[in-house]
């Protein structure tokens, strides 16, 4: 296996999947993509974003600035040190912004069965709202299920950082 050309493929593959997921830039795409291959353990600086994605460093940082600012990256600094290093929010962080997005959902959804239910008149709209109840059943289980997932991130993530 070419390890090189290998890497390449998956952060094109993380660039393609980040682009449609959260509707941004592809260099924001691949910026972060880029920090999930290479810059879990250490982070990433400007400087070496700019070399290994070969774009302008004006194009890196409102890329960045756009990946902060989404809460999907975040930075550090070390003493002694000038630089910013960028590293890859936690994946529990990432999975928590899906969570809120299924909480207004939720929200939404009541509000649906709420008003369906006071205003069914004939079969269609009570089947409307019996379809809304079972989304709304389907609903809960994934928000189970992601808020177990997340609870099991953080306890890795804080193992982690315990052994560091």
């Amino acid at each position: 296996m070419d390890i090189e050309k290998e890497r390449e493929e998956i952060i094109e593959l993380y660039g393609n999947y980040f682009e449609k997921l959260y509707n941004i830039p592809p260099l924001a795409a691949r910026i972060l993509g880029t920090l999930i291959i290479d810059g879990c353990k250490t982070g990433l600086t400007f400087e070496s974003l700019v070399g290994k994605l070969s774009a302008s460093k004006s194009s890196i940082s409102t890329n960045l600035n756009l990946l902060l600012k989404m809460d999907k990256i975040s930075f550090f600094t070390k003493a002694g040190d000038r630089k910013k290093y960028f590293k890859p929010a936690n994946l529990s962080e990432r999975l928590a912004n899906f969570l809120k997005l299924i909480d207004s959902e939720m929200a939404i959804i009541n509000r649906m069965v709420d008003y369906r239910e006071a205003t069914a008149s004939c079969p269609e709209e009570r089947c409307n709202l019996e379809n809304v109840k079972a989304y709304r059943t389907h609903v809960i289980e994934v928000e189970k299920v992601f808020t177990k997932t997340i609870n099991n991130f953080k306890k890795i993530e804080i193992n982690n950082n315990n052994n560091k």
